[in-house]
């Protein structure tokens, strides 16, 4: 034995089975879970799974690896130089120093406080979702609720006008699609959608530097660091970061949470007696049954973890989903329970960790803690109606497309 570290490709570790993650969900979660009782890593179709609490927060927190968003259509296979040359770097995909000065810039934009003004808004637009499928006592929460739950939000704190939400749906309905796995097919309309939008936020920055309102591109405008600003297409490319990260992830975590609530009537019950639990039932319910399942990393240089070579290129895929289970930080993990204390300084993963903790994370839990505890008051008695139909298993987000339920009308 010399000492030096095994390589990776060499580790004799569990293999995931690629056709599992797209057939089946539960028994791929399962699986995922039975590799984390043998091992703290697997391997998978383009690299490797990172499976435990301690190995997940140690990897997203170690800045060599960077974040694989900047590298999604070279691992969909674009290769069109026309798109290629369209490719821009946003706070969610840039690293080091730029990244460093962007969160500078912008953190405070997105602060609590912020998310906080917006909290009798988020009550206004859940209540107006309700309203119409109240007085039935039957509703497909997906589509009715979850699905336009974000952009008026968005809208809101954006500053963008009422008449314009359609607008917005439909753009991040299209941008969105680069998560479908048919991004060069999808590319003409996720461009244009871009390109539309681009030219909107452009007229829009341009009200807000003659006339200021009390919103985040108001805040981002006059965001300043040392004399550092954020130039008209850093500000054009961040708006696009906030539908794009804003909208998917709320609307599929409450989804998902729902769904949740809806096997546990007992949780949704205390749910709605108790509102003030509305902090711990959201980070309960994203650590059981999280929309954000896992991200991806690529090693920048050669490097070595727990005496294991990772040469520079290599891919992870580190498991949130599969962390948030582990029993070594959470007692009785695969028991849902929106009583649970979180563990000091172990928070549930889903808003990730590291450098590229999600920036709207803030935002993300005043939608959700607003939402889950009304919902639970205006639905009493929920169940599901039918069998809920599960969004394709493509990349990290992921959400019931059909959720038929039942509750008692009139609330």
């Amino acid at each position: 034995m010399d000492g030096s570290p095994t390589l990776a490709a060499e580790l004799d570790v569990p293999v995931l089975e690629p056709a599992l993650e797209a057939e089946d969900r539960a028994a791929h979660a399962a699986a995922l879970r039975a590799a984390a009782s043998e091992s703290w890593i697997a391997r998978n179709l383009f690299g490797f799974t990172i499976l435990r609490y301690e190995d997940v927060v140690a990897m997203l927190r170690d800045k060599r690896w960077h974040s694989a968003a900047s590298r999604i259509m070279e691992l969909q296979g674009v290769t069109d130089p026309e798109y290629l040359e369209r490719r821009r770097t946003s706070i969610l995909s840039a690293e080091g120093d730029e990244h460093t000065r962007l969160r500078r810039l912008v953190g405070p934009a997105f602060s609590p406080r912020a998310a906080d003004r917006l909290r009798p808004f988020m009550r206004e637009v859940v209540n107006g979702l309700v309203d119409p499928v109240a007085p039935d006592g039957r509703a497909d929460i997906a589509v009715d609720i979850c699905e336009p739950y974000p952009i008026p939000i968005i809208c809101e704190l954006l500053g963008a006008p009422k008449e314009d939400w359609k607008l917005f749906s439909r753009w991040a309905a299209d941008i969105l699609r680069i998560f479908n796995g048919t991004l060069n097919e999808d590319l003409p309309v996720i461009s244009a959608a871009q390109d539309e939008m681009d030219e909107y936020t452009r007229d829009l920055i341009a009200t807000r530097r003659s006339r200021p309102t009390e919103d985040l591109l108001t805040d981002l405008i006059a965001a300043e660091e040392a004399g550092d600003r954020l130039s008209e297409e850093e500000l054009v490319i961040m708006v696009e970061a906030v539908l794009i990260g804003g909208t998917d992830t709320t609307r599929n975590q409450l989804g998902c949470s729902v769904a949740l609530f809806a096997e546990h009537p007992e949780q949704w019950v205390m749910l709605a007696e108790q509102p003030d639990l509305a902090p711990r039932a959201v980070e309960e319910s994203m650590r059981y049954f999280g929309a954000i399942r896992g991200t991806g990393r690529f090693a920048s240089e050669d490097i070595v973890y727990k005496d294991v070579l990772f040469p520079a290129g290599t891919f992870i895929a580190p498991s949130m989903a599969t962390a948030n289970r582990d029993g070594a930080v959470f007692t009785d993990p695969d028991t849902f329970d929106i009583t649970r204390e979180p563990p000091a300084r172990q928070p549930q993963l889903g808003f990730g960790s590291g450098i590229h903790f999600c920036l709207g994370a803030a935002l993300a839990r005043s939608e959700l803690q607003e939402a889950l505890p009304l919902l639970a008051r205006r639905m009493p008695d929920l169940a599901l109606d039918g069998p809920t139909t599960w969004k394709p298993n493509t990349f990290g987000i992921f959400g019931p497309e059909h959720l038929p339920v039942t509750f008692t009308p009139g609330h």
